[in-house]
């Protein structure tokens, strides 16, 4: 289908992504026209390395814990078959996304529910990412600068390296990355832009996980490592509800769908974009099978929650503090690049959520620079004074992220407005329900009893 008649089955261009390329060539955009002439589409491996890099963020860094609680056997097995599940869950919105011309994730919602089904899905990708690039940032302060959470303090990458210093505190290293590398690589227009800076990101994060594999390997050469759990301990009933904990970093370890569109537009052969789905997801699966494996078998039970915890201690190799820092600068320095990739889908629905009727964002130069820059200043505020805002999205973002990746799909699946849809698939969709729905309520729960948990140690104290 043409890009005219998408334009004719959707109206109000007010759908979150980039206009594709017909469009702004019947725009008076002057130099935006100029400069799309330019652009031919993006490559194969351009838009891997995008999907690739929506996928991996910060969630990796708590799968080897998955392991720990999980054993082996069944946590490497869960994180194939979310991959699978992923796969399906995208292949379906596509199909829906075919039959009508649809050129957003929001206009297959639309097509299937009306106006509310877009806004709900529009309000979701808002919640998670703006959840998500908070998190990241105060991961990345952490990271670089130390942290005193939890009542000890962790020193940073940079204070080990130079001493406590007005510079290398959490603010002003935050508020540098944010002019410095966030503001830059958010001006971009295009998804493909960013396609060199996902490269790299999905470097570091290979990085991160050849560091974690020699070290376990030349642990394992010496004896230092004992033979890990391959299946999970269930003596009681609470270990039994233990095993449902690690289900939501499972299912919500491949949430990429709110790119998709975006990147699919944006192609230069748009029949590239099954490959490029399995193409990214079997990298990321990869990335994630090693790291779980190798995290999990150098720390054993004392896996902490998020793994780069583990690299604060002594590793018991030669170059022990060497390899941390690389480990943990490398992973800051791939947040840092991912940032950006998350950003462009929460800018793009946010606008098509405030400016429904309002003509694309790329060529409104205006509205595009006025939310840039109050979207950055949001999460860096949140970041750097309000952290308490880690409680709220702990909520919001379980339920939203299983919402983008499963719910939605299955649930267009399951109306099915243009009977397109096969026995098999509706019973794919109500799986993918049931076990969004469970992770989603194991998830809020296991953090209300935390918080709970917390709040009453910290009073009783």
């Amino acid at each position: 289908m043409t890009t005219g008649a998408v334009t004719e089955s959707f109206p109000e261009s007010s759908e979150p992504l980039l206009p594709t390329k017909r469009r702004w060539e019947g725009e008076d955009g002057g130099g935006d026209e100029a400069a799309f002439h330019e652009f031919n589409g993006a490559s194969f491996a351009g838009a891997v390395f995008n999907l690739s890099t929506t996928i991996v963020g910060a969630g990796i860094m708590a799968l080897p814990a998955t392991m720990k609680v999980l054993g082996l056997v069944p946590g490497l097995v869960m994180i194939v078959l979310a991959a699978f599940l992923t796969d399906a869950s995208v292949e379906l919105l596509m199909r829906f996304s075919r039959v009508v011309g649809a050129p957003s994730y929001g206009a297959v919602m639309g097509d299937a529910f009306g106006w509310w089904g877009r806004r709900l899905l529009q309000v979701c990708v808002v919640v998670n990412n703006v959840g998500v690039m908070i998190v990241y940032m105060i991961i990345i302060g952490d990271v670089l600068s130390g942290t005193s959470s939890g009542g000890e303090h962790h020193y940073g990458v940079l204070e080990g390296w130079f001493g406590t210093h007005w510079w290398n505190g959490r603010f002003f290293v935050l508020l540098v990355t944010t002019l410095g590398v966030f503001t830059p690589l958010a001006c971009f227009k295009r998804v493909d832009s960013l396609s060199y800076t996902s490269a790299i990101s999905v470097a570091l994060a290979v990085v991160f996980v050849v560091i974690t594999a020699g070290i376990a390997i030349v642990k394992l050469i010496r004896g230092q490592i004992p033979m890990p759990k391959l299946f999970p301990a269930v003596p009681d009933l609470a270990s039994v509800w233990e095993l449902f904990t690690a289900v939501p970093v499972l299912v919500t370890a491949y949430v990429c769908h709110y790119n998709v569109h975006p990147i699919h537009n944006e192609l230069k052969e748009s029949s590239q974009i099954k490959p490029i789905v399995h193409t990214s997801l079997a990298l990321c699966s990869t990335v994630y099978i090693t790291t779980s494996f190798f995290g999990y078998l150098l720390f054993g039970e004392s896996t902490l929650a998020d793994v780069l915890a583990n690299f604060d201690s002594n590793l018991g190799i030669p170059y022990s503090s060497v390899l941390s820092d690389a480990v943990r600068v490398s992973y800051a320095i791939h947040l840092m690049l991912v940032f950006p990739m998350i950003f462009h889908a929460l800018r793009l629905n946010l606008d098509g959520l405030l400016f429904s009727s309002a003509r694309p964002l790329s060529s409104d130069n205006r509205r595009f620079g006025v939310m840039t820059a109050v979207l950055l200043l949001v999460i860096f505020i949140s970041a750097n004074f309000i952290p308490s805002i880690w409680d709220a999205f702990q909520f919001t973002g379980a339920t939203a992220a299983v919402c983008i990746a499963f719910i939605f799909p299955a649930a267009i699946t399951l109306r099915d407005p243009h009977s397109i849809v096969k026995k098999w698939d509706k019973i794919l969709a109500i799986f993918m329900i049931v076990l969004a729905v469970t992770s989603n309520v194991v998830a809020v729960y296991s953090d209300a009893y935390s918080i709970f948990h917390k709040k009453s140690a910290s009073s009783n104290a």
